[in-house]
């Protein structure tokens, strides 16, 4: 299996297990973490999912341009739907439903540059890169250009896509790519304690408010806010709010339902 899970308490981990190959992406990756992601959101007693590679070289090198993307004798429809699969993966991301936390063990590069800001929460270790290399071999990063620009605006993009530049983890953190950047040797801590924050929080409360965000991202300001008020109105109805604000008022820590 080219992806591996494994739950400790209310925390999965989805591992990209192609160390060999620089965790690249294929179809067999592709389909694993989707199906992860699906499984994940299902799995009540998965509150938090980490994602990360296997060794320490490369969380994902992008496509695996040896292998492809290819659809084999299925010509170029099949061709195509294939190389769409990085699009399902990022709606599997949308979905989850869960906080998602990208452990960056080493460079994130084209494609796995895309999949590591797919990640709502970004921890990397002070040695690693982030680039879009894709013009060197005569390609540009297409699908995660918009995921690239909506991070850090058109001309930073632009930067990294047109020169095909690796950025070090401090620049990525000042542009905003990363959340934070720990010594190596403190990635693993710094990640558990990260999920453990998160897996404390209300499940709906995560549930809600991620998929408000997403939903409301293209939306112009005034339309955001009617819809955000509506998810609003729905928050306050659910048991999660109750018990919530009953626990602060009693001193106390709160009991989730998770509805």
């Amino acid at each position: 299996m080219s992806v591996r899970t494994e739950q400790d308490g209310q925390v999965l981990t989805v591992t990209i297990d192609r160390e060999e190959a620089r965790n690249a992406l294929n179809g067999e990756v592709l389909d694993g973490l989707i199906a992860a992601f699906d499984a994940a959101r299902r799995d009540d007693a998965v509150r938090v999912v980490v994602l990360t590679g296997a060794g320490e070289r490369a969380f994902c090198a992008g496509a695996d341009l040896a292998g492809g993307l290819q659809g084999g004798e299925g010509g170029a429809v099949a061709e195509h739907d294939a190389r769409g699969m990085l699009r399902d993966l990022f709606a599997a991301v949308e979905r989850l439903d869960k906080p998602l936390v990208g452990r960056l063990n080493g460079h994130a590069l084209a494609g796995g540059m895309g999949v590591a800001l797919a990640c709502d929460l970004l921890v990397a270790a002070d040695d690693v890169e982030l680039g879009t290399p894709e013009v060197r071999v005569g390609l540009w990063p297409f699908v995660i250009s918009a995921l690239i620009a909506e991070h850090v605006g058109p001309k930073r993009a632009l930067d990294l896509m047109m020169t095909g530049r690796r950025i070090a983890a401090d620049e990525a953190l000042a542009w905003g790519l990363v959340n934070r950047v720990v010594p190596r040797a403190e990635l693993d801590q710094a990640v558990a304690t990260l999920a453990g924050e998160l897996a404390s929080g209300s499940p709906v409360a995560f549930k809600l408010g991620r998929r408000s965000f997403h939903e409301s991202r293209d939306m112009g300001p005034h339309a955001a806010m009617a819809y955000l008020h509506g998810m609003l109105d729905l928050a306050t109805r659910t048991e999660d709010v109750v018990e919530g604000v009953t626990a602060f008022f009693s001193k106390r820590e709160p009991e989730w339902k998770g509805r």
